[in-house]
């Protein structure tokens, strides 16, 4: 059963549909429910902890392998210790789904909606957990693996934890199914039935809002030449400000840190040179730098630069990258193993303002800040200042030519579905891409290429059900929800006991 589980861990990153671009929302159901029988087979919830603590560590081991080559190829750490980190991060990651699956053995049920549903609350209580705590890391969610079929016109209403959770209680009803029920099958047949009509039968949340001619810009400087003063530094400086200088679209957006310099440490002149150039004129730029001083700390940030700006336009990261952007506390002897430039960044603050261009909101957000679909909802709370267009820039040049260019992008079309607002994706090495507010790729570069990404984008307004709650409770409703399934359970338990 443990070579089971694990088999079933393993083939869950494929339902993502990296090679054809849609996702496998089948091949994801099935994975789960193969843990859900392997559970019913268990003789202790003990036994069943060790088994969702192999399935996960499998699933999460072979969704972000991909650490590997930052850490051993860019980092200089010990292969043997690179190994030995991700496997244990894995593991530590899913101690939250070991849980999961412990308390659903001790809680099962002879009522198959019931059990159903309450492995359905476990899994995304878990899911939410290591999404959300300890700053969380939510890559390679369930929610992913439904970008397309009948779940995923359900995503504009729950966002991407409501949707793993329609799958978590899709998949252990698939299971609990053959064991009778018929309110259970009729309820899964409606689900995925009113799933393939919602597309055709619900008006669209939001509406067109006018348009931008759009620039992206890919550099593809080398990552392990991008921060060197004789090689990428100047590179990176010659090519964004030629690019820059160039375009002619109403928006050009460079990726995150495309100015490998503090604005004081650039040569002289250079600066100056691109406020001048979108002083004046119908153009506007955004162009990812770090910011601040010794005294003040610093920032990773992008800045916009356009005409009759009174003053300056910057957005600040606020949800940093452990290890890479500040440095968890007791854990400097691990950092000072690896030979890469890391730094303890402030933060910038929640749902900080859009940048207002030609008619449009551009709300900004930097690397996986795209994961954390609750904190982009911050910024629907006041219909008038929401945003029309989101703006992703990032650097997933650390990871090389992998997946993980082909996972980011999942995550940013699952925004625009939740939203239903289209995504810029401006980085250095893919995908760079215009995604529309129906979470499809409309124009995009090759990865790992420099190039010039040319288009339209269409803003949108309106809220979406799920920008309305998030935006004003964050995730408690799903929270507050599967608790309750699970209380229940537990009192239906005890009760059938006394």
């Amino acid at each position: 059963m443990a070579a089971c589980a694990q088999s079933a861990g393993v083939s869950w990153p494929f339902s993502f549909g990296f090679e054809t671009g849609q996702s496998l929302w089948w091949l994801q159901c099935l994975a789960l429910a193969a843990l859900v029988g392997v559970l019913h087979f268990c003789s202790s919830a003990k036994q069943a902890a060790a088994f969702g603590l192999v399935f996960a560590t499998a699933w999460l081991c072979a969704t972000f392998w991909w650490l590997y080559i930052s850490m051993h190829t860019y980092a200089g750490l010990n292969s043997l210790l690179t190994i030995l980190a991700i496997v244990s991060l894995a593991a530590a990651l899913g101690l939250y789904y070991a849980a999961a699956c412990g308390i659903y053995w001790r809680l099962k049920s002879e009522q198959p909606l019931l059990a159903s549903l309450v492995f359905a609350a476990l899994w995304t209580m878990a899911e939410m957990a290591r999404g959300t705590w300890l700053t969380g890391f939510g890559w390679g969610a369930v929610g992913y693996a439904h970008l397309t079929g009948p779940l995923a016109s359900y995503a504009s209403w729950v966002g991407a934890y409501g949707l793993g959770a329609l799958a978590a209680w899709l998949a252990a009803g698939l299971v609990h199914a053959m064991r009778g029920g018929t309110g259970l099958r009729l309820a899964l047949v409606a689900v995925m039935a009113v799933g393939w009509i919602l597309p055709i039968a619900q008006p669209a949340w939001t509406q067109y809002a006018g348009k931008l001619s759009i620039t992206l810009l890919q550099g593809n400087i080398p990552q392990d030449e991008k921060f060197q003063t004789g090689s990428g530094i100047p590179l990176a400086l010659q090519w964004y400000g030629d690019q820059l200088n160039r375009s002619a679209s109403d928006l050009i957006v460079a990726p995150e840190t495309a100015l490998p310099v503090l604005p004081q440490d650039l040569p002289d002149g250079y600066w100056d040179s691109l406020v001048a150039r979108f002083s004046k004129g119908s153009q506007a730029a955004l162009v990812g730098s770090p910011w601040g001083n010794m005294r003040d700390g610093y920032t990773n940030s992008v800045f916009a630069f356009g005409p009759d700006q009174t003053q300056e336009w910057r957005y600040d990261k606020h949800h940093l990258v452990p290890f890479g952007e500040f440095i968890p506390p007791l854990f400097r002897w691990f950092t000072r193993m690896m030979n890469i430039p890391l730094g303890d960044f402030n933060r910038g603050a929640v749902g900080q303002a859009s940048y207002p261009w030609r008619g449009q909101r551009l709300a900004l957000n930097i690397c996986y800040e795209d994961l954390f679909g609750e904190e982009l909802g911050a910024r629907f709370l006041e219909p008038a200042n929401d945003p029309t267009i989101f703006v992703n820039v990032s650097n997933i040049g650390w990871f090389g030519d992998s997946v993980a260019i082909d996972q980011h992008l999942q995550i940013s079309r699952m925004r625009a579905l939740e939203f239903e607002r289209p995504m810029l994706r401006a980085t250095n090495t893919g995908a760079t891409v215009i995604i529309d507010h129906t979470g499809r790729v409309t124009h995009s570069l090759p990865r790992s290429t420099r190039g010039v990404l040319v288009g339209e984008v269409e803003g949108r307004t309106g809220t979406t059900p799920f920008a309305w709650w998030v935006s004003r409770f964050g995730l408690w409703p799903i929270w507050i929800v599967a608790l309750a399934i699970v209380l229940v359970a537990a009192y239906a338990r005890r009760t059938r006991a006394v």
